[in-house]
């Protein structure tokens, strides 16, 4: 029940960095290398901002310094004409440095015997574990409702515009470095805010921490999606919470196995990607295998 629990309460808090990368891999149709950096930037300045004793400005620190990544990326693509991927990854590369030199030049920052944004109404909730799920969980839920709402907007919907046909968008005169700077902005935003609540959550903040993280992010976005077969924004939204949960109860089941070894983690967690990453091209497969004998119903879901 310990590992369903834990696995549930770090599904949650990724989730935020699923709904990122879902914004730049889904709506806006842009590959976004930066999560890496963005990730442990705003587990940085949390975890600075935790140590100076202000755990609920972290949360908008870290809110802050992942729409500041997003903002660099975007800029290089919209006003230098860099290719996306390169420019996710010159960001990536310069935050490394920017990261060490909010943590004061350490790799790893201890919030142990500190109090942090879980630490909050502790006589109420004793259980530190329901204590952080209902904490989390509030919180994804509250920026899936803000999602929902704002993709609903006509602001909302020239991103979505964009990201369906970028230029179709511009033969409507929309400014579409504009639309496609803040939508960059929100995505890094959720992705550094998720960086922050995972250190508060595990106790410390590593430079090392959001190595990956664009992966699991878009393997958590495709088993979301494989689970909640249902199309639109919101439904999207929800898969990816769907998605990161489900990702993490495989992810747990297969460590706590006795099968693998305890060093075979980043093995595990890598063949789980591929999975993920390969399932589209196993249901058209069966799809296509089902047309072949003339299944009248193939392909209708």
């Amino acid at each position: 029940m310990s590992l369903l629990v834990g696995s549930i309460e770090l599904g949650i808090i990724y989730a935020l960095l699923v709904l990122g990368i879902y914004i730049s891999f889904r709506i806006l149709d842009v590959p976004d290398l930066t999560a890496d950096g963005s990730f442990t930037f705003g587990m940085a300045v949390m975890a600075m901002s935790v140590t100076a004793g202000h755990p609920y400005l972290g949360v908008f620190i870290s809110l802050g310094a992942g729409a500041l990544a997003g903002l660099v990326t975007a800029l290089l693509q919209t006003q230098m004409k860099i290719q996306p991927i390169l420019a996710g990854i010159l960001t990536m590369t310069g935050l490394y440095s920017i990261n060490l030199m909010v943590m004061k030049g350490t790799s790893n920052v201890a919030l142990l015997d500190t109090p942090t944004l879980f630490s909050a109404f502790s006589q109420v909730i004793s259980h530190e574990v329901t204590r952080k799920v209902l904490y989390s969980a509030l919180i994804v839920l509250v920026v899936i409702i803000l999602l929902d709402i704002f993709f609903k907007t006509n602001f909302g919907l020239c991103i979505r515009a964009i990201g369906d046909n970028e230029k179709m968008a511009r033969a409507s005169s929309m400014n579409v470095n504009m639309y496609k700077i803040t939508a960059f902005m929100i995505s890094n935003a959720l992705i550094g805010l998720s960086g922050g609540l995972i250190a508060c959550d595990q106790g410390f903040a590593d430079m090392n921490s959001g190595v990956g993280m664009l992966v699991v992010g878009l393997a958590a976005v495709i088993i979301g999606e494989a689970v909640v077969r249902k199309r639109g924004v919101f439904f999207g939204l929800i898969s990816c919470l769907v998605g990161s949960i489900a990702y993490r109860i495989i992810l747990a089941i297969a460590i706590k196995s006795d099968f693998f070894p305890a060093y075979a983690m980043k093995l595990i967690s890598a063949v789980v990607v591929v999975l993920a990453l390969a399932l589209p091209a196993w249901q058209n497969y069966r799809a296509n295998q089902k047309l072949r004998k003339g299944d009248p119903h193939a392909g209708i879901e």
